[in-house]
């Protein structure tokens, strides 16, 4: 069977699932959604309930315009759903002064006029005493950051499509290969034999990407890397109302991140650097099996967190990240949108780029914003996001 709509979108994941929501509410175009899995879940990058939200952005300040208009969406989202969506628990970044990161959160904010509160880590120590800092380190807060329930926005969206008499959302759907149609468009090819076929699509299916694309001969620099987090005992110095979101950067060039106690959850952490790597379909290595999964967190946690006590449990995600670690949005191929490259910061800005890829797909036309994460960089070294 074949069924033909004037876009679908491959993988209803975090981009896939904001891009139909926009087309959704802004267009009264067909869109077909195809999803190995049901969202939701745990095989993608979009579980794990939590997400930082910040626009002091230190991977680079041309993500900045993209982080205010993520949060205003965000903020209408919540307000449309009725459904509690953000927490504005505020988000410290933490270094040494020399910290690359540090640098540029502090560059971002100046450039683009946020509100950043900039203190030395002993008198962050004073101000949240669930750290353990001292004038070696600064911090840089910002208060109008926050925390994204992932999960629930992507109910939420989910919920959303499901209703609009235009979106059909397929589960269970494996593309195993995407192919030009003799007449002009694209057809996507589902393992249990299901035909779907669109003038434009959109590819944001994860892992998946670099398999379906390398078979037309466009070969992506995405790695998939299997990643750790942990939730752990901790009193009530970190208890929502006294402790914010936060980003770490060590001494030793370590990256951690990490949540106050939401909804009795405990003190989650993970590290966002470091990770293995590992090829498209294989199944990770549960939590604890790596002799590093549970050390590389409580060093942290007993260096610089004197009130986490116990570790609850552990999980694993995956992250896919380009060889730059910013994202990959581009068509490589006429009317073949990928999406991609996201894992580790993308969630924040899910609300925006669903625009933005809304906006590619139905008028053919790329915001500027867009423009940060095509291909050509990759062929010239000195173009990246800056």
């Amino acid at each position: 069977m074949t069924t033909t709509t004037d876009y679908l979108i491959i993988g209803a994941g975090s981009m896939g699932l904001a891009t139909a929501d926009w087309l959704a509410h802004h267009t009264d175009s067909s869109v077909q959604l195809l999803d190995a899995h049901s969202p939701p879940h745990t095989q993608g990058a979009h579980h794990g309930e939590t997400r930082l939200l910040r626009q002091a952005y230190g991977e680079g300040s041309s993500y900045v315009p993209l982080a205010k208009r993520a949060l205003a969406l965000w903020k209408a989202l919540e307000a449309e759903s009725g459904e509690s969506l953000f927490l504005p628990t505020g988000v410290i970044n933490i270094g040494p002064p020399e910290a690359p990161f540090i640098g540029q959160v502090e560059a971002s904010a100046r450039q683009h006029g946020l509100a950043l509160d900039s203190l030395k880590g002993d008198q962050v120590a004073r101000r949240w005493p669930g750290w353990a800092l001292d004038a070696t380190m600064n911090g840089g807060f910002e208060a109008e950051a926050g925390v994204l329930y992932v999960e629930r926005i992507l109910a939420c969206w989910r919920a959303r499509v499901e209703r609009s008499p235009n979106v059909a959302l397929e589960t269970g759907a494996q593309v195993m290969q995407l192919a030009r149609r003799e007449q002009g468009g694209w057809e996507a090819i589902c393992a249990d034999g299901r035909r779907f076929t669109a003038e434009r699509v959109l590819l944001s299916a994860g892992q998946h990407i670099a398999p379906l694309m390398a078979e037309l001969g466009v070969d992506l620099p995405l790695t998939r890397v299997r990643k750790t987090f942990a939730w752990y005992d901790c009193d009530a110095r970190y208890a929502v109302d006294n402790f914010p979101g936060f980003s770490l950067n060590t001494p030793s060039s370590g990256v951690y991140y990490g949540f106050p106690d939401i909804d009795g959850a405990g003190f989650k952490m993970g590290r966002h650097d470091s990770g293995q790597p590992l090829p498209p379909g294989e199944a990770m290595a549960e939590f604890g099996e790596f002799e590093d999964d549970v050390s590389e967190l409580q060093q942290v946690v007993d260096r610089y967190f004197p009130g986490v006590g116990a570790l609850r449990f552990g999980a694993v995600c995956q992250y896919i990240r380009t060889s730059d670690e910013h994202f990959l949005i581009d068509e490589p191929l006429p009317g073949l949108i990928v999406a991609g490259g996201f894992s580790g910061h993308g969630f924040k800005f899910a609300s925006a780029l669903g625009e933005a890829l809304g906006i590619w797909l139905a008028e053919q036309r790329r915001l500027p914003e867009l423009a940060l994460f095509e291909m050509a960089r990759f062929a010239s070294p000195g173009r990246r996001p800056a």
